[in-house]
């Protein structure tokens, strides 16, 4: 070749013809059938639930919100806020939703909480679902004050500074408010000189217990323990005899000589009863005597009777 060059690298690397591939090649591109349903790969769903549980450690957890003692209550719904209204439980505001459709019951409230000095507030419907928790209130709801709780040993000095023989009402395992309200009235009635009440486990005084004791909490201290076992042995190292309301008892309320002395009568729910350390702490425990057909009362009935027999007996 003129110039006495080399042939280029590119014709030297051109390939020959290739071989066929038989066919193969031909098969390979048909795939394998149609693609299964989401349902019937398995993959699929590991797949999925892995994404899930991904998405949902990312997401930010929903802060849980822990009601404290102290905080006040609100009744939602124009039923509610009007009995509680009607039956003069403690108010600090009453909230009406803006734009609300009048009745007889929103101009009942407003009028019950001016003749009272509450103050009216009027705010949006969102705010008042954020007040109220998201509960049905019907565009009207009531705030109450946290209830200021006595101690222990201030019923007996309210009984010491009246000149008369403590009779105190001491509840273990009492869940439902009304049955404290209920408690209230006959406690009132029958001239005992507060409720203790456990800080646990335990009903306290709620918008429904103001209104099942038509008032009388207005009147009646409510105390707070602690530990309800150790305030009964407080109390019996200051001279109290402590009695225990047992549907199991051998004696019977009437027969109980300690009921003229300085008293605490426990009174028990009415699934459980007492429970066991309560029992031991109790000088007697004795029961109110039924038809065989009955197997228990209800808390709020059983106090009246006990403490309807001990105002008899002094």
């Amino acid at each position: 070749m003129a110039g006495g060059g080399k042939r280029s690298s590119k014709a030297a690397k051109k390939k020959g013809p290739t071989k066929g591939s038989g066919g193969h090649g031909k098969r390979a591109l048909q795939g394998k059938g149609a693609t299964p349903p989401a349902h019937m790969r398995h993959w699929y769903k590991e797949r999925q639930r892995r994404a899930e549980a991904a998405a949902a450690a990312a997401k930010p957890a929903r802060p849980t919100r822990v009601k404290r003692d102290d905080a006040p209550e609100t009744v939602a719904g124009r039923n509610p806020v009007v009995e509680a209204l009607r039956a003069k439980v403690p108010a600090n505001a009453l909230y009406v939703a803006n734009r609300i459709e009048s009745d007889d019951r929103v101009r009942e409230a407003i009028k019950m909480a001016a003749d009272r000095g509450i103050a009216i507030l009027e705010v949006t419907k969102p705010e008042l679902d954020r007040l109220t928790d998201g509960a049905a209130h019907q565009g009207l709801a009531l705030q109450v004050p946290p209830y200021d709780y006595a101690h222990p040993d201030d019923l007996v000095e309210r009984a010491r500074e009246a000149e008369e023989t403590p009779l105190i009402v001491a509840l273990d395992g009492v869940t439902d408010p009304r049955n404290l309200g209920a408690i209230a009235r006959s406690a009132t009635a029958f001239g005992a000189h507060g409720i203790v009440v456990p800080s646990r486990r335990s009903v306290g005084v709620t918008a429904s217990a103001w209104k099942t004791s038509a008032g009388t909490l207005a009147h009646l201290p409510v105390a707070r323990a602690s530990n309800l076992n150790n305030t009964l042995r407080e109390y019996r190292e200051q001279g109290l005899f402590v009695v225990g309301l047992d549907g199991e008892a051998a004696l019977d309320i009437s027969d109980v000589e300690l009921l003229t002395e300085p008293l605490v009568l426990v009174i028990g729910s009415e699934g459980k009863g007492l429970s066991r350390l309560v029992r031991e702490h109790c000088d007697v425990t004795a029961r109110i005597p039924m038809a065989t057909a009955t197997e228990s009362l209800n808390a709020g009935v059983a106090a009246g009777i006990a403490l309807y027999e001990t105002s008899r007996r002094r």
